[in-house]
């Protein structure tokens, strides 16, 4: 007998033991979420936006279904309203949509009883032989049997059953353990000829105590008897909720906030997306089932990170087009990361310019441009920030590339004008307090600067960013723990000592693009602040003679 079949009988046995000395069914799982789920008050609603069953298939090719509750679907929309996402949303972007099509059929609010009684007749009419279904239930199996919300299943994977009158309608109902209602989506995916594949719950952001490193698991209550039925089954379990938490435990506390929107269950767009890389992570790693042949191949970035040498660190640079621009001649516009190699010893460390001309903070981000230099920072490395002369303009409409004001942790929910899409938007301190985040958390060194000063005089005073842009790149850097280095105050003092009209040759063709000669300015400029600060990159500068 295996562990887990040795375990499984320890389990029924258990619970025939209790069900016969107490002469009851034993009580559901505890309801200790603090959240406010999304009911059931629209079911017609739902089934008006979510697919009709099997509607995107492709010819003959077969379809990936997926059935859960909010942590795959959020809301009854499913689009982010309200600044929430479920990883279902995102999994397509993993799948040859030209051999196989994702249709997620997941309502938030929805347990294991719930589901089956209310939505999964219409999901299981368009399941054809060949098909794919991934269940994820159980969030929502808790609180009363009989009344309010009414959806919590018996804990456990035994045979038990439950005769119920919800109390404010009337209506009967047998409730059944949470592992006969798997049993039941199993089987009756398998009368169509369909491939189930059971997974474990999203992680919470719960740990298991407030000062642990370890996030809380589900993995001697759902998770445990998800993975006893798909072994009794004899069919594929994909443990997410270890998956995704063990990416939390690297990450920490404060970046796992980040994964999480309006309370500690429901993802933000980036928990989310962790939670779909996770759900292929374990797809593509079951062994002899065909659903990660239809995977698309990831793409491998060759080019961030290649200058590196073996035991040498890498200085990164980010930014806008004050950072990096045309770069090309004497007379082009230049940012200030194309030169600053040359102060520099480059027999020790490496320079790279990653920055792109017209972004701000976000978009850097949004784009993926960041994940690039993530993935390839190491222990060591250094990265070297500044954002903020796109980051004020507009938010959802034109160039849609601005932020809140601030450093703080305020956010908002914008739909945007050119796509329709909702997205949550967070403070100018809050994106650069995530590049430090994720710069620690992979050993970097994160250095905040404050934007290059512009051409800009009221009188013979030079244009300073220190109440604004300034000041929240310091703020955001202090709170992050980061080195800060006050770039605009310090070439602002160069062009202040220079005085109006000997600053031209230092801009090129308006008053925020440096020419060469004030790219190198800015570049000597972060050299000067280094070398007044603690921070450990100083040490890579060359020597002044």
């Amino acid at each position: 007998m295996s562990v887990i079949r040795h375990v499984i009988a320890l389990t029924l046995l258990g619970a025939a033991a209790v069900s016969q000395a107490q002469g009851k069914i034993p009580a559901p799982v505890k309801d200790d979420n603090n959240v406010i789920d999304n009911t059931l008050d629209s079911l017609n609603k739902a089934r008006t936006v979510r697919p009709v069953a099997g509607s995107s298939r492709i010819g003959d090719n077969p379809v990936l279904f997926l059935v859960g509750n909010s942590t795959m679907r959020t809301g009854t929309l499913g689009n982010g309203s309200n600044g929430q996402w479920g990883w279902g949303y995102f999994l397509p972007e993993y799948f040859d949509n030209e051999k196989i099509t994702v249709e997620n059929h997941a309502l938030g609010g929805m347990s294991s009883r719930t589901f089956y009684t209310r939505l999964w007749t219409d999901v299981l009419s368009g399941i054809k032989e060949g098909d794919w279904v991934i269940i994820e239930l159980g969030h929502n199996d808790n609180g009363p049997y009989d009344s309010g919300r009414a959806r919590a299943s018996i804990p456990g994977i035994g045979d038990e059953s439950l005769a119920v009158t919800i109390q404010e309608t009337g209506v009967r109902d047998t409730v059944y353990t949470y592992g006969e209602y798997m049993r039941r989506y199993v089987r009756d995916v398998k009368s169509r000829g369909g491939r189930p594949i059971l997974f474990s719950l999203t992680p919470r952001n719960a740990w298991d105590d407030a000062d642990s490193t370890v996030i809380s698991r589900v993995n001697t209550t759902f998770g445990l008897w998800a993975r006893q039925v798909a072994e009794i089954e004899k069919i594929p379990f994909v443990d997410l909720n270890e998956i995704t938490a063990a990416k939390y435990e690297r990450f920490g506390k404060e970046k796992v906030k980040t994964m999480f929107y309006l309370d500690r269950i429901h993802t933000s767009e980036f928990g989310a997306r962790i939670n779909a890389e996770s759900a292929v992570e374990g797809i593509a790693s079951l062994d002899s089932v065909s659903l990660k042949d239809y995977l698309l191949p990831q793409p491998v970035d060759t080019i961030t990170g290649a200058t590196r040498r073996d035991g040498q660190p890498v200085l990164f640079t980010i930014g806008d087009s004050t950072v990096k621009n045309e770069d090309s001649d004497d007379n082009s516009m230049w940012g200030w990361g194309s030169v600053i190699d040359t102060l520099f010893d480059l027999d020790r460390i490496s320079v790279e310019n990653h920055a792109f001309a017209g972004r701000s903070a976000r978009t850097f981000l949004d784009e993926g441009r960041w994940d690039k230099i993530y993935r390839a920072l190491r222990p060591g490395d250094f990265v070297l920030i500044q954002f903020g002369h796109n980051d004020g303009g507009e938010i959802n409409t034109g160039k849609a590339r601005g932020e809140l004001h601030g450093s703080g942790d305020e956010s908002k929910v914008f739909k945007m004008a050119a796509t329709g899409r909702n997205q949550v938007i967070y403070t100018y301190g809050w994106y650069l307090r995530k590049f430090i985040m994720d710069s620690r958390e992979k050993g970097a060194v994160p250095i905040i600067l404050s934007h290059t000063p512009r051409n800009k005089w009221q009188g013979d005073s030079i244009e300073s960013n220190a109440s604004t842009f300034g000041l929240w790149a310091r703020e955001a850097a202090e709170r992050g723990g980061a080195c800060f280095i006050d770039l605009n105050s310090i070439s602002g003092k160069k062009f202040q000592k220079l005085g109006k009209e000997r600053c031209a040759p230092y801009f090129k063709n308006d008053h925020t693009h440096s020419s060469l000669a004030g790219a190198r300015l800015n570049a000597e400029s972060i050299a000067d602040g280094l070398r007044e600060s603690t921070c450990p990159l100083k040490k890579y500068l060359k020597s002044q003679d």
